[in-house]
Formats: C-alpha cells, structure tokens, sequence
C-alpha cells in the first residue's frame, strides 16, 4: 500500500510498504481523510522529541524512522481481529483518538504518552492501518468522517477552563489551526458569550466573523493593539479567559495583558522555542496558567454535541482536500507557503 514515510525534517517520502493485518484486539481501517496538523509541519521543519530517530528507538512502540505520518484521521472497518468488543463490525465509520496508554489513565500528560503517526504503529497517511481497538470511536451516521481529531482538541482546551467572556488567539506560522475550532465550541456553550479572536490572516479573521466572534482584531495593526482593544471591549477589566494556539511569544505577551484579575490563561501550542512569562503579571493579577494537551476520554461528549447538530459548518474550514501522492507539494508545503490562504488540508489515499 501507499504511505507518507517520514525520514526526518524536510524528508517524506510516498512509498510502498507492507499493508497491515488486524492481529488480536485490533481493527484493520481503510483510511477516507487524514488532516495535516500543526505538529506534523513542526516535524517537517525541525526535530520533535516525540518523533523516533534513525538511531533511537521509540520507547513504547520500539520503532526508529522512518515511521507512516497522520494522526488526524478517519475511516471504515475492513478488518476485526480476535478478541475485539462485539460491537465492533465491518463497515462501521469509525475515528480513531491515538493517545498510548498510561497506568494511571493521563495518557495525554505522561511523559511516555506518544501517538499513532508520531510515534509510530503506523498513520493515517496511509491507505490502511490496523489499530487497538480501545482507540477506537463508531461516528454517528450523521457525522462527518472529517476533523473530528482536532475537534476533539479543542474541546478538551475549552473544558481546561470555564468561560463567560474569552479570547483566543491564532497566529499563523506554525499554529494548530485549532483556534477556528475552538471558536465554534465556545460558541457553542456560551451563546451569548464576548468572544474576541486576534488573527493576523485575512482568510481566518473572515472565517472567525462568520462564526461567531463578537470582536476579530488583527494583532499586527500598529495603530490597534490588541491588549487595548480588549480592555475597551471589556470596560476596562480584560478576559477571563485567553486561549493561546500559536506558540508565539508576542501572543502570550499580549494575553496576560488582556486576561483580568483571577483570570485564566489556557496554552494549546506546541513551542519550538521555550517561553518566557511575565510573572509579576500572573502574581499580581493572581493569574491561572494552565497547559491543553491533546484530549482524554472527550471523543464520547464531542461525538454527541456533533451528532446533535450543536457545530455546523465545519466543512467550510477545510481549504483543499488532496491525494496522498501530492502531500508534500500540495499538503506541506502549501501550509507553510500560504499562510493567508489555507486553513485545514485533508488527504485522501
């Protein structure tokens, strides 16, 4: 079968390799669409930790580069191994939610978590993967096989903290793209709620208005600091809540700036580059700052809300869907080339 093999930063490669059979406790998946994440194109451009080396195995799934990419992805059973949960069945549509296991069930903040299509066991840029079927989530007819993996982030970034008034920002460069997503969620739960969103790309600050931003400033308007804007947005006291999904250090600057006393700052990056906080900010202002990681067990609440018609309009944030033998020139590198154009990629094998 086809599969994106990455080599190491700036390698990848679409090759031929071995297609994969469902062994005990596992199902075989014929993959429709697989994401590319912000994450994937970090590892495109530099080393990431949580990547194997050509040298240095993955301590949990023992595999060195290259590794098949793809973790946002979904698909159809063709395949149930023995011993697999009877509820289970061929032709059942099916998202997979990759975190690997943890004794004490944080998987998504032990410090040997790691995932399908980073660490290996194969990807979803792939035509098929055979996966533990403790991973593994039945979509409601209704729902889209499409983007449920970063859905399901966001998700997980808004339970981190609650809201009335927020802000979230989504810088390009090498952002999740997760901050459109976490929009519609918060939107969602709070109808009625001030949601200011700082995007410097055109295509996104549309996007955000659409919606349902209240307020969409763009943070490199010298004459429109963000921080100011918020305050007067406001009435003077700031947000409770700011929601960070750029990994930049001007955004995390300007939040502390717009979050108010007792206020929350809620990090979703990944960081190249280690941060600095302003701390006399967060003791003054007794400010929480807290972390997102992924998710954990929110595929069964966020199928739901789908399923109940409670996102619309997730389809119009998909940008391009290609084929897997374009990944690179299309996929790839598009995101980092054309930043005011593209939101979300999908690829199909």
């Amino acid at each position: 079968m086809k599969a994106a093999r990455y080599y190491g930063p700036g390698d990848i490669r679409v090759e031929q390799i071995a297609e994969p059979q469902a062994k005990a406790g596992q199902l075989k998946i014929k993959i429709a669409w697989n994401g590319i994440c912000g994450s994937d194109l970090h590892a495109y451009l530099a080393q990431v930790t949580k990547f194997p080396t050509l040298t240095e195995p993955n301590d949990l799934s023992g595999e060195t580069l290259p590794v098949t990419l793809g973790h946002e992805f979904s698909g159809t059973i063709v395949g149930v191994g023995d011993s697999v949960d009877g509820k289970f069945k061929v032709g059942q549509n099916v998202v997979i939610s990759e975190c690997y296991s943890c004794s004490h069930g944080d998987t998504n903040v032990c410090p040997s978590t790691n995932f399908i299509g980073i660490g290996g066991w194969g990807g979803g840029l792939s035509e098929y993967i055979a996966v533990d079927a403790n991973l593994v989530h039945i979509l409601p007819d209704s729902v889209s096989r499409a983007m449920i993996e970063p859905l399901a982030v966001a998700w997980h970034a808004m339970k981190r903290a609650p809201f009335c008034i927020a802000i979230e920002f989504e810088i390009p460069s090498l952002a999740f793209k997760i901050g459109l997503f976490l929009l519609k969620i918060l939107r969602s739960f709070g109808p009625t709620s001030t949601i200011i969103v700082s995007e410097p790309a055109q295509i996104r600050r549309n996007l955000a208005s659409k919606h349902g931003a209240t307020l969409v400033l763009d943070p490199l308007n010298p004459n429109d600091p963000v921080d100011a804007a918020v305050l007067k947005a406001t009435n003077g006291v700031g947000v409770d809540v700011v929601f960070d999904a750029t990994g930049v250090q001007a955004a995390v600057d300007t939040a502390l700036l717009s979050v108010r006393p007792h206020g929350t700052f809620v990090n979703i990056a990944i960081w190249e580059q280690r941060p600095s906080l302003d701390m006399n900010l967060v003791v003054f202002r007794e400010i929480t700052v807290t972390g997102s990681a992924v998710y954990r067990g929110n595929h069964p609440e966020l199928l739901e809300a789908v399923a109940a018609g409670k996102l619309q309009g997730l389809e119009e944030l998909i940008t391009q869907k290609i084929v897997l033998d374009d990944v690179v020139d299309k996929g790839f590198k598009a995101l980092i080339n054309e930043k005011d154009k593209q939101i979300k990629i999908l690829v199909h094998p």
